[in-house]
């Protein structure tokens, strides 16, 4: 039998990867579909930890969870490590994804992180305080985010269809995607996957907008200028002042995979006064900010943001 010395959950409504590292040292990887957000989070969670042990027929001593959707509520570590408990998980630390991107993005660092994925959250830490800004979902959030980037992209495709909107190269590119366009919005609202789905057409819009078009343009810019000023909206609540230096990073693929989306982010973080330079995350992956999420300090201010659970 295996046994587990830590494993790691990154839980995105994209994706969930998980990490183990066995007491020889050995990594055991494994991926799994993204979180749904209209149902518990943590039971999610729970279930794929068991999956993953029955996989490798292992025990495990300690988890880590950093994970989408997870609210203050919703926040439950003793019902999760009950769930896992019979597995040898002797300490889980759970918390939203936003903290373990900043891990991941800035260590324990004063400075921002944006998280930029198919939804987006922004988390700002100084010395004195800690504040999250954004991160309330597609529906009536995530302001800059893949989601939001790929919507705008086929509200910009449906409009151009209406004669409502100019015209775009995106509205070919949605054809070959999703099929013939008057039946675009049934196809979606019958997807339970709707969320990544539509997420998935950010990259072709911001494609388009690299190679010239018009509208992708637009949306680009406006997605930069939404998450810029979410990261000083952030700083400012954390108690930040204008003039005092900051790290500012991100985390996701849009903002570090695309040179094109990070230059105009860096110039909407510019004018918003945050320097303008995109910081490289400072661990090689977000799941290595989960894994972290065990070891914060007690006195440093993240530690209140990480809810921890002993069997």
């Amino acid at each position: 039998m295996t046994h587990i010395t830590r494993l790691s959950l990154d839980g995105g409504q994209s994706g969930v990867r998980l990490r183990g590292i066995t007491d020889a040292g050995r990594e055991l990887t494994a991926s799994a579909p993204g979180v749904l957000t209209d149902r518990p989070v943590l039971d999610q969670m729970a279930d794929e930890v068991l999956s993953f042990a029955e996989a490798h027929d292992a025990t495990c001593a300690e988890v880590a969870v950093g994970v989408s959707g997870l609210t203050p509520a919703a926040t439950t570590p003793e019902r999760f490590i009950s769930a896992i408990q019979h597995l040898g998980v002797h300490r889980v630390a759970v918390a939203h994804d936003s903290v373990s991107g900043y891990l991941a993005a800035n260590n324990t660092e004063p400075g921002v992180m944006l998280a930029v994925g198919t939804g987006v959250v922004v988390l700002a830490v100084t010395h004195v305080g800690v504040a999250k800004v954004d991160g309330w979902g597609n529906l009536i959030g995530d302001a800059g985010s893949g989601y939001w980037v790929g919507r705008e992209g086929l509200s910009a495709v449906m409009r151009a269809f209406d004669g409502r909107g100019a015209t775009t190269v995106l509205t070919e590119q949605a054809e070959q995607t999703f099929g013939s366009l008057d039946e675009l919005y049934m196809v979606l609202q019958s997807d339970p996957r709707r969320v990544s789905r539509i997420a998935s057409f950010c990259r072709t819009t911001v494609d388009a907008a690299r190679a010239g078009d018009g509208v992708a343009t637009h949306i680009v810019r406006d997605a930069a200028a939404e998450l810029a000023h979410s990261a000083r909206s952030a700083l400012v609540r954390a108690g930040w002042t204008q003039g005092q230096p900051t790290r500012v990073s991100a985390v996701g693929s849009l903002p570090t995979k695309s040179e094109f989306f990070r230059t105009h982010l860096e110039e909407a973080l510019h004018e918003k006064g945050l320097g303008g330079a995109v910081q490289p995350p400072l661990h090689a992956e977000p799941i290595d900010g989960v894994a972290a999420l065990l070891d914060v300090d007690s006195q440093h201010p993240l530690r209140e943001q990480i809810a921890i659970a002993v069997a």
